[in-house]
């Protein structure tokens, strides 16, 4: 319950600030990300994958805001690094008050399956946001099919989290 909480209080907060106008990594993904995460919750999936989606969401948001307040002019200094943390802090902090960081037993390679599964999931979207940016560059910065942009990241979350999901 306090899950969906706080999944639709950080969806609200999304249109609260405005970040619907910054879109460098695309409104659609963050969506289709966040719709993972609440998806992969309600079905009871293991925690890395379940957090592989939130680490997904935690980067793109984070980019949107580092887009959105460089088009409102407030790029103090460090403020890349203050946002990255904020939202990384304001995540991370509560799952462990919600006691769903640091179970026992709960680890994957001796780290928590929660926080393995978030640093997982930021690395797969930042990868495969660049591979995208990379086939539109080989591509005389065309994509290669309608929606590429939200094709490519969002497959290769699904793509890894099926592959996590049989290993585990």
């Amino acid at each position: 319950m306090q899950n969906k909480k706080i999944f639709i209080l950080s969806t609200l907060g999304l249109f609260v600030f405005n970040f619907v106008n910054a879109q460098p990594v695309c409104p659609v993904c963050v969506v289709a990300v966040a719709g993972g995460l609440g998806l992969s919750r309600w079905l009871g999936i293991n925690d890395v994958i379940t957090s592989i989606w939130i680490g997904a969401f935690l980067i793109a948001i984070t980019v949107w805001t580092y887009h959105w307040l460089g088009k409102k002019g407030w790029n103090f200094r460090f403020y890349r690094i203050a946002t990255f943390l904020f939202y990384y802090l304001f995540t991370i902090v509560p799952l462990y008050y919600m006691n769903m960081i640091g179970l026992v037993g709960n680890t994957i390679l001796g780290v928590d399956k929660v926080l393995f599964g978030i640093f997982l999931g930021t690395f797969i979207f930042m990868a495969s946001v660049w591979f995208n940016l990379y086939l539109k560059k080989i591509n005389n910065g065309k994509g290669y099919f309608p929606y590429q942009k939200v094709i490519v990241p969002f497959g290769i979350l699904i793509l890894s989290s099926l592959i996590l999901y049989f290993i585990i």
